[in-house]
């Protein structure tokens, strides 16, 4: 699980940013990727283009119409690209070259950082005409896309190959290739450190009572029992409009980071503050990374119970979209319930193995077919014929059949949800993969014998008469 590499996306207004993003990231048919307010008025998403997957940044509205960037724009815009590993420049090409342009990318261009210039909106323009507006801006690589329409969009994941980002990121946990893998994530103040603190059973973190003390993300290799780990202790996201500083906005990264390497994570809540849209953000940006998700709620014994009972109702209220992820109640400070974390994370990796034969899935799916059939579609039956196992951590699910692309989303949550109960996947997202089988007779001439031929021809005579 290598660190992905980060790219912010940049451009003046409606080049088409948001469209781009939300295209790279599949916002529309996969968890939510965007996480605002991590820091004001940027977008986080995991994007995947083909098999190279990385973090987006969409610095969306940042940049006036005149090319002025003042104030507090001007921050969040250098600190998007100051914490990227490279740079998407998005232009209009219907728009042509225009000084805002000329502006972006004098600023790009004192950074150093590898650019790819993405020519937006290309669909009924003259490329010649376009190739020679852009050329000026003296960016050596470019693409032209339609982000509406994804054409072009695979120009840009060759591009992410040849810069090697993936080969060069370095993930914190190479070096222990049999630990499991636990990010510590959550808003400032939480208790990570201290819940790190009793984990490891001696101070190894810096804990005060101020928000923010981890800048960055620390890993931290230990053993108990039999059982290697590797605690990855990553600085707390804040709510939108708080992130200051520039140590800060780098460790908002290197914590989206910690969930792409980990293989579980653990969200740590304050019991007195219960679930905001931030946690869930974080849950959804971990789940579509793939890891396994535990929900400790810390601070417990601080409660009396009538806040106890309170709290409980507000997180199975706001939870209710995975009741898949456990919750646990804990004090880091004072230990409780802190040596069943551990427990149930070697539950849920082991889970996350996923060492289940096709034979197990594809009854599993005749099971869930027969009870609930997958819709028609323009009058034909969707059939899925059997399912396999694509992969672990988190388990994968390939199932074959025919009109796949039409499942709708409801009938493919219905089969997550029915997979994970059957299978006890505790903790763990299910991805499925819907794949359909190739037309065996396709781009194949059908061969007539000459007896198909001679009665074709008296057909034919037949028919002119």
């Amino acid at each position: 699980m290598n660190a992905s590499p980060t790219l912010a996306l940049v451009g003046r207004p409606n080049v088409g940013k948001s469209t781009l993003f939300n295209r790279l990231t599949r916002r529309r048919d996969a968890l939510v990727a965007d996480v605002p307010g991590l820091t004001r008025d940027r977008r986080y998403g995991r994007a995947e283009i083909d098999e190279d997957t990385f973090t987006l940044i969409d610095t969306g509205g940042l940049l006036g119409d005149a090319g002025e960037i003042t104030g507090a724009l001007e921050d969040q815009a250098l600190a998007a690209l100051e914490e990227a590993d490279g740079v998407l420049l998005l232009v209009d090409a219907r728009d042509g070259l225009t000084p805002s342009d000329q502006d972006i990318a004098d600023r790009i261009r004192r950074l150093n950082k590898p650019t790819l210039l993405v020519v937006n909106k290309t669909d009924g323009v003259d490329e010649s005409r376009v190739i020679a507006d852009f050329a000026g801006l003296g960016f050596a690589d470019s693409v032209y896309v339609s982000a509406a329409h994804g054409r072009g969009i695979s120009d840009i994941g060759s591009w992410l190959v040849g810069q090697h980002f993936v080969a060069e990121s370095r993930s914190l946990a190479e070096d222990y290739p049999d630990a499991i893998k636990v990010a510590l994530i959550g808003r400032p103040n939480v208790g990570k450190s201290t819940l790190t603190n009793r984990l490891l059973g001696e101070d190894r973190q810096l804990v005060f009572d101020e928000p923010g003390t981890t800048r960055d993300a620390i890993a931290i290799p230990f053993q108990k029992g039999d059982v290697e780990y590797l605690l990855i202790d990553t600085a707390g996201v804040r709510r939108k409009g708080r992130v200051e500083g520039t140590a800060e906005k780098f460790s908002v990264v290197k914590s989206l980071q910690a969930m792409d390497e980990a293989h579980v994570v653990i969200l740590v809540l304050d019991a007195r503050e219960g679930v905001v849209d931030q946690d869930l953000h974080i849950l959804s940006y971990a789940a579509q990374a793939g890891a396994g998700v535990l929900v400790a709620l810390n601070k417990w014994d601080g409660l009396d119970p009538d806040q106890k009972a309170s709290a409980n109702t507000a997180i199975d209220r706001k939870m209710r979209f995975a009741p898949w992820i456990p919750v646990l109640h804990i004090s880091a400070l004072h230990g409780t319930g802190v040596g069943h974390l551990l427990q149930e994370v070697d539950v849920i990796h082991r889970a996350g193995e996923f060492d289940v034969g096709t034979t197990q899935l594809t009854k599993l799916l005749e099971g869930m077919i027969n009870a609930h059939p997958p819709p028609s579609v323009r009058g034909r039956q969707i059939k899925l014929r059997f399912a396999h196992k694509a992969g672990a951590h988190p388990p994968k699910i390939a199932i074959h059949g025919n009109l796949t692309k039409e499942v709708p989303a409801s009938y493919l949550r219905f089969l997550e949800n029915g997979f994970r109960e059957a299978l006890d996947l505790v903790g763990n997202p299910v991805h499925i993969e819907f794949r359909t089988g190739d037309n065996p007779y396709a781009g194949k001439k059908n061969v007539l014998t000459r007896r198909q031929q001679q009665s074709r021809k008296r057909v034919m005579r037949h028919r002119r008469k």
